[in-house]
Order: C-alpha cells, then sequence, then structure tokens
C-alpha cells in the first residue's frame, strides 16, 4: 500500500502572501465586513492557519491594504519613462499607470478609510505612499520646470488630483470628469480650460 506524500509545510512568508492575495478580492466585494471563514475558504485554509501568522483579522485586512496601495510598482513604472520623451508625451504615459493602479483600487478607498480611522501607523504609512509616487512624477517634469509656473512638485499634486477626480468622477459631486482621457487630463494641466481658438488663415492686405 502506497502511502501519500505529505505536502510541504508553506514558509510563513509564503503563507502571509497567500493569505493576502486570497483577501484582497473578497475586500474589494466585501469591505471590512469579510469573514475570516469567507477568507480562509478562498485560501484553501482552516480558519485557524489566519491567526497563526496574523493576530486578527484587522491585521491581515490592514497588510492586504498595504499590499494594494503599495507604491513601489508604481514608483518603478514612473521611473521607466524616463526624461527622454517631451514633457506631454511623459505625462500622458504617467497618467495612463495612475488611472490604472487607482482604479483597480478604487473599491478599497472605504476599506481604507474605516481601518486607518483608528489606526494612525496606517494612516501614516498610506500618506508616504501618495508622497513616494507624488516624488516619482516631480522627477518626470523637472527637465521643464523653467516652463511652468508652479513647482514640479506642486505640478505633480495637481496631476494627482486631476487622476483621482476622473477615477472617481468627481468624488459624488457630479460633473462630467469621467469622460475625460488622458491626452484631455495632461492639457488641462498644461494649458488649462479655455478653448484656444483655432488660428484663422491670414490674408494678404490689398496692395
Amino acid at each position: 500500500m502506497t502511502k501519500r506524500r505529505r505536502v510541504p509545510a508553506m514558509a510563513p512568508e509564503d503563507r502571509r502572501a497567500a493569505l493576502i492575495a486570497a483577501t484582497l478580492p473578497l475586500l474589494r466585494e466585501h469591505g471590512t465586513t469579510v469573514s475570516t471563514r469567507q477568507i480562509a475558504e478562498a485560501a484553501g485554509v482552516a480558519e485557524g492557519t489566519i491567526f497563526g501568522v496574523f493576530p486578527d483579522k484587522a491585521s491581515l485586512l490592514r497588510a492586504a491594504l498595504m499590499s494594494a496601495f503599495d507604491a513601489q510598482p508604481a514608483v518603478d513604472a514612473l521611473a521607466a519613462i524616463g526624461t527622454r520623451l517631451e514633457l506631454r508625451a511623459r505625462l500622458r504615459e504617467a497618467v495612463t499607470l495612475l488611472r490604472a493602479g487607482m482604479s483597480a483600487n478604487a473599491k478599497l478607498l472605504v476599506a481604507s478609510g474605516d481601518l486607518s480611522t483608528h489606526d494612525a501607523g496606517l494612516r501614516e504609512r498610506m500618506l508616504d505612499n501618495r508622497r513616494r509616487i507624488g516624488t516619482a512624477i516631480a522627477a518626470l517634469i523637472e527637465p521643464d520646470r523653467d516652463l511652468l509656473r508652479r513647482s514640479p512638485e506642486g505640478a505633480a499634486h495637481l496631476l494627482l488630483m486631476l487622476v483621482a477626480v476622473t477615477v472617481h468622477r468627481g468624488f459624488g459631486l457630479g460633473g462630467d470628469f469621467g469622460d475625460m482621457d488622458d491626452e484631455e487630463i495632461v492639457s488641462v494641466l498644461l494649458d488649462g480650460l479655455l478653448l484656444r481658438p483655432s488660428p484663422t488663415p491670414s490674408t494678404e492686405s490689398a496692395s
């Protein structure tokens, strides 16, 4: 009779990563009301396994949020754009990256607000992630500092606000922000909202 081979135990860091990966889709769907039983079922483990890795459910949810909002992938992607392209092209690529990231995490904002209300450490880490992304955007703008009336840091902050308001549809305040594409976001930042009149053909004065 052949004995079943025992599956090797998962290393603690691998188990932690697997639980976080199983938690994120449930957190997006159910918010902070997701149960540890649901998480355990999604991860394919016993519910008690969770508490062998995390002291409580809140700790797991915080770890999942920090994984989702980790700034490093965005910082690396923004740095990869480089500064060889002209400013508008650089910013268009940055907006595409930022919108994709914000859209993926849009449903996690409520959960992050719920958990950070009583967790100053989580709140500070979330703010630090935003600062790091802002710094990465400012680095893209820096070579053209002299063309702008605001500092690269100020321009980066404005760009982040524009991207956020389009992804979150004006934060419930109405408006037609949702139909702005990447090109228009960059144009609003660099050119403002005034329409530019089309140039009229010049006519030679009669001699």
